[in-house]
């Protein structure tokens, strides 16, 4: 992306596109001192880097969130039924995040009832453990239902926008959502939700899913009640409350379609947003499968630069909304809305899954609306920035083998649309967007893996493809080629030493060499130095690696 989102008050940066980025600082919640509840939980072992406890036993179905703002006060008053259905018998209790008071900011809960019932509970460490008044039955559903009230330190942002005006934005990504909502806080778990927001009637509510309600209450107030019916994680959902100018502008490959911008940026709003989005909503509805959900809002949001892919409910940041529309940023919010939001990453260290191909997708969108020339001139940026982080941070891949707080951008997200983009190439186009479709199809509102992603794209095409995802998503750095061409009119062929001068093994490269003019020949490179022969009637005008730029490499390569 070009431009970043900045979440106010945690200093979380949310990159897409073509944006060279330092990295998303945040990660899950510091667990330090809460062996107890490790004691008490069952919990699935770590298996990678995201070490996020999770409750195999447990499967949250639905949250239906009751949320009191005010002018007067940053404190929020929540209210939150959690409908669990028990995967597991005989488990004694379950856990939810929500963040502790701490230095005058956190969440007090006062109760927690099922049934009607008073449940027992203990609230510690980010950690709210609920204690079951009998072992739970495999298969049993039952919810919960808690109270709680406190000031946000994070996830909730309350401020004013560029006209002054309060406003209050979410900001869950990308494990904010339990500083203002008990949750399990962890894309792992996703569940269908609810908002039944009470504010200042001077204000418009918007949030996931169809608007199921609107009442004017006592005492100057309204509540707006928005339904989320898809499974979504907890960072995509969200709420956005100011004073809007709300647009629906009809619909797009049966896409309901709206914008809510302040008032005094209606016409900017219009200009930024109803081209682009109309234009990939119906390219990504034709070439990937259904849109997943029951509209699609941009949004307007204060605390933010760039954008966040919200299931439904898109934020952008104020400075996108102008009359010079960045339609990249929008292709990649709205291709989140099927990668990283429907079909959704099983742990934070696959997170390429979501951004890698929002990237690589707006790049696609790019090429079917501006041609090839622009598709291939966000290529050779992104590649640019892949080498620039590469150099700066050795060691890191695509999927993560580090904790994933430190996640540099570039390498998730352009060196991932990279492998995308390579993986196209090598499978050939048919195939490609074949693969695609039915890993939408098959995991469509649900959790995907890495390993997942290949065994779809090696079904589809037939191809054994281990060796491109290890070297490509599990292996560090890229390949770096130095190497020139001669002609031998003796034997009347084109000569090319290539050697691979990168540090460890060589990496398997499948290239095109064009031989002007108008000729092109495949060659593959498996060892560090090789000697290619090409026959040729008479020398060539000239010799190029990966003219149709194919390859992610740092080539230096011309004539002896």
């Amino acid at each position: 992306m070009e431009t970043t989102v900045r979440h106010a008050q945690t200093g979380l940066r949310h990159a897409s596109c073509d944006e060279d980025q330092e990295g998303r600082p945040g990660g899950p919640p510091d667990w330090a001192g809460s062996l107890l509840l490790g004691l008490l939980l069952t919990l699935a072992p770590p298996l990678s880097a995201d070490n996020y406890p999770r409750q195999p036993g447990v499967d949250v179905q639905s949250y239906t969130f009751r949320v009191t703002l005010s002018d007067d006060t940053g404190e929020i008053v929540g209210e939150t039924t959690v409908d669990l259905r028990f995967v597991q018998g005989g488990l004694q209790r379950f856990a939810l995040d929500l963040a502790s008071p701490a230095g005058g900011k956190g969440m007090t809960v006062s109760s927690v009832t099922s049934a009607g019932a008073a449940v027992q509970f203990t609230h510690r460490d980010d950690r709210l453990l609920v204690q079951l008044s009998a072992p739970s039955k495999a298969g049993e559903r039952a919810s919960f239902t808690i109270q709680y009230r406190g000031v946000p330190a994070g996830g909730l942002n309350i401020v004013k926008n560029r006209y002054g005006e309060r406003t209050f934005f979410s900001a869950n990504w990308p494990d904010l959502a339990h500083q203002w909502l008990p949750t399990i806080d962890h894309p792992y778990d996703k569940a269908a939700s609810e908002f039944l927001i009470t504010a200042p009637a001077q204000y418009q509510v918007v949030a996931n899913g169809r608007l199921e309600e609107q009442i004017d209450l006592a005492g100057g107030r309204r509540l707006t009640h928005w339904k989320e019916s898809v499974p979504i994680a907890t960072w995509l959902d969200n709420i956005g409350v100011a004073r809007f100018a709300v647009r629906h502008f009809g619909a797009a490959a049966g896409v309901p379609l709206e914008t809510w911008v302040f008032p005094q940026d209606r016409d900017a709003g219009i200009a930024t947003f109803e081209t682009a989005t109309r234009q990939a909503i119906e390219f990504f509805s034709g070439h990937i499968g259904p849109y997943p959900y029951e509209k699609l809002a941009d949004v307007e949001a204060a605390g933010f630069e760039g954008g966040m892919e919200h299931a439904s409910a898109i934020f952008f940041g104020q400075r996108a909304v102008s009359n010079r529309p960045n339609a990249s940023i929008v292709a990649h919010e709205i291709a989140h809305q099927w990668f990283g939001d429907s079909v959704t990453e099983n742990d934070w260290d696959d997170v390429w899954l979501s951004e890698g191909f929002a990237t690589y997708f707006a790049l696609l969108e790019t090429e079917h609306e501006g041609g090839r020339d622009a598709f291939v001139a966000g290529l050779k940026r992104s590649r640019t920035a892949i080498f620039q982080t590469e150099r700066r941070l050795p060691g890191v891949a695509v999927v993560q083998s580090k904790p994933w707080k430190g996640i540099p951008n570039p390498i998730v997200y352009q060196k991932g649309a990279w492998a995308l983009h390579m993986l196209r190439g090598q499978i050939g186009d048919e195939e490609f967007w074949a693969g695609i479709r039915e890993y939408y199809r098959r995991y469509r509102d649900g959790n995907a893996s890495t390993a997942d992603f290949r065994k779809v794209m090696e079904e589809i095409s037939g191809a054994a493809l281990g060796w491109f995802f290890d070297q490509w998503l599990y292996r560090a750095g890229s390949p770096v080629i130095e190497g020139a061409w001669a002609y031998n009119s003796g034997s009347g062929k084109v000569e090319i030493e290539l050697s691979q001068t990168q540090p460890g093994d060589a990496w398997r490269l499948p290239i095109e060499a064009a031989i002007a003019p108008g000729r092109i020949e495949r060659i593959e490179m498996t060892a560090k130095h090789q000697r290619f022969e090409i026959q040729a009637a008479k020398e060539p005008e000239a010799v190029t690696l990966d003219p149709n730029t194919w390859v992610l490499m740092d080539a230096r390569f011309g004539k002896r």
